[in-house]
């Protein structure tokens, strides 16, 4: 008989599997063709942010001392969806690849929509999964990345942006009134790079070439290798450029993201190339209910930093004395992101703000805003 508590449990991990409305949406897209090709990124988009606006916020916090095996019912929708998602790809390649009875245009949407599907959850589950220290749960991390061809953001995110988040450093950190579309060509040249780098370095403290079986780019080249020949052989050379359509869509969608949550945020430099510790205050929070849903929790991305090994149930939100604040969730904020002049008009007086509130003491920020670090006010 299931218990009380079994039920809460199962009832508070409920609203995060609605994401798995996502694969039957881009499967209609497929089979009926026309406007139902909408579907998945009005769902991801629209839906979720109207949920929003009904629902408004959530500011309670689960007690971050939760024991893992209180959390399986969130855990589990987090790990079944690598072989969902892996599933659903690989099956609308073969049936778009095969059937007769879509246009162009629609091919392009269903392959847009499974775009949708691996980056508005898999990159974002793949996230949640690359901070876990079970292997399974990082395996299962690196064969989400692999299906959109961006492994190499496990070593970055992991090695790279969460040691050096807010500083000149990281890439992945926007800086002040860079527009999305200089950004966005930044960080695809950057990262992979520095990801090497980082592994590279890693393996030269323990006395080991950057060429040693231990580096995870052989194991990142050999996923999405397979990944391409699997494509490949279920549908040809449309195959092939339904996986790259598909993978070009999710990873825009994260690095949307990555610009979102940090734009201009600074740590204060301590001199000697040493930064402050990472605190709420370095990312934008965002407590809006549905879009969390969706994100895992993601949008709670203060705490996230704060406390990295934090599972997503037990995130904690932050009022805005201690953390800056989104006016709206990701979906729409990343919406914006694609019109610089209205990011902007809307971010940038936040900034400002947040500034003087942080750092009333730092009054040249101009060396910051071209990536280097920002010069303290005289005696401050």
């Amino acid at each position: 008989m299931i218990s009380s508590q079994q039920v809460a449990r199962l009832s508070a991990a409920m609203p995060f599997w609605l994401t798995y409305i996502l694969p039957p949406l881009v499967w209609l897209g497929a089979v009926k063709g026309g406007a139902w090709i909408l579907l998945p990124p009005l769902a991801t988009w629209y839906l979720f942010s109207a949920l929003d606006a009904a629902l408004g916020l959530n500011e309670e916090n689960a007690d971050p001392l939760t024991p893992d095996r209180q959390l399986i019912w969130h855990r589990l929708g987090v790990m079944l969806w690598a072989p969902v998602q892996f599933a659903t790809l690989v099956s609308l390649i073969w049936y778009v690849g095969h059937s007769g009875h879509l246009s162009a245009l629609e091919k392009f949407g269903v392959m847009f929509g499974a775009g949708v599907m691996s980056g508005s959850v898999g990159i974002v589950y793949s996230h949640e999964l690359m901070h876990q220290k079970n292997r399974l749960e990082r395996r299962l991390g690196d064969w989400l990345l692999a299906m959109v061809l961006y492994s190499h953001f496990r070593s970055e995110h992991l090695l790279v942006h969460h040691v050096w988040v807010g500083t000149p450093r990281d890439a992945v950190t926007a800086r002040y009134n860079e527009g999305f579309h200089r950004y966005y060509p930044r960080v695809l040249h950057e990262c992979p790079r520095s990801a090497f780098r980082a592994e590279a370095a890693l393996l030269a403290r323990r006395g080991l070439p950057w060429w040693h079986r231990r580096n995870p780019f052989w194991l990142y080249a050999g996923l999405q290798l397979a990944m391409l020949v699997l494509a490949l052989l279920a549908a040809g050379w449309s195959g092939l450029v339904f996986f790259l359509v598909q993978a070009g869509v999710a990873i825009w969608q994260l690095e949307l993201t990555n610009y979102v949550e940090h734009y201009a945020l600074t740590r204060r430099s301590l001199g000697g190339g040493r930064y402050e510790h990472v605190k709420p205050h370095h990312s934008w929070n965002s407590s809006h209910t549905a879009t969390n849903w969706l994100l895992i929790n993601l949008q709670r991305h203060s705490d996230h930093h704060y406390k990295p090994d934090r599972r997503f149930p037990l995130l904690q939100t932050y009022a805005e004395t201690d953390a800056p604040q989104l006016p709206y969730g990701y979906p729409i904020m990343t919406m914006v992101a694609m019109i610089p002049p209205l990011w902007r008009r809307i971010m940038n007086p936040k900034v400002k703000a947040w500034r003087c509130h942080w750092y009333p003491d730092i009054e040249d920020w101009t060396r910051y805003n071209r990536g280097q670090t920002p010069m303290p006010r005289a005696g401050g």
